[in-house]
């Protein structure tokens, strides 16, 4: 077994075609290449370039896919690694603005508690609006998000955001349970 290195962007999308839990890599690029076991390296080669000619390069690729971006969040190592909930909950909310930065900011600016503001554009806006609230940036934002809050309001605060920004009800869920 060899070893390479990739960048985080294939890793991601490699990832990203993962058919059931536990599928290699390597399982992953043979289906993608059509590659079989004891192929000549030369018709794998002839594959692979035809499989190139149809792939869109870079520049004329789709617009980048919400619910993919997501699901590979989810997928990936850096998730994967977050021992705590509020950790992934951020990695969330980073990775919604990154999506959508109006649509984010359009459905948080609707979300508060009973005394508590939820979201605000600093730190000092959520200390006058409730004591102990711990606020955190959310990195990549211009915001900050109080984070003195159980694991269900925390799911409460990304479901809400999630719907408002039009997401699939099941992926919601799902990224809910994963917090």
């Amino acid at each position: 077994m060899k070893t390479i290195e990739v960048d985080e962007e294939l890793y991601r999308y490699i990832a990203s075609h993962t058919q059931h839990i536990g599928e290699s890599a390597s399982d992953i690029l043979r289906r993608m290449l059509k590659f079989t076991a004891g192929q000549s390296t030369t018709a794998a080669a002839a594959v692979s370039s035809s499989a190139k000619e149809t792939q869109p390069t870079r520049s004329e690729a789709r617009p980048q896919d919400r619910v993919r971006a997501v699901r590979e969040l989810l997928l990936s190592d850096e998730y994967a690694e977050q021992k705590r909930a509020v950790n992934r909950f951020m990695l969330v909310l980073s990775t919604l603005y990154r999506l959508d930065p109006a649509a984010f900011a359009d459905a948080t600016a609707s979300l508060q508690g009973r005394t508590r503001v939820y979201f605000a554009g600093d730190e000092h806006t959520l200390l006058q609006n409730g004591t102990h609230t711990k606020p955190r940036h959310v990195p990549g934002t211009p915001y900050w998000v109080i984070t003195n809050t159980n694991t269900g309001r925390k799911c409460s605060m990304v479901e809400h955001i999630m719907l408002a920004m039009q997401f699939p009800q099941e992926l919601t869920e799902k990224v809910c349970g994963t917090i």
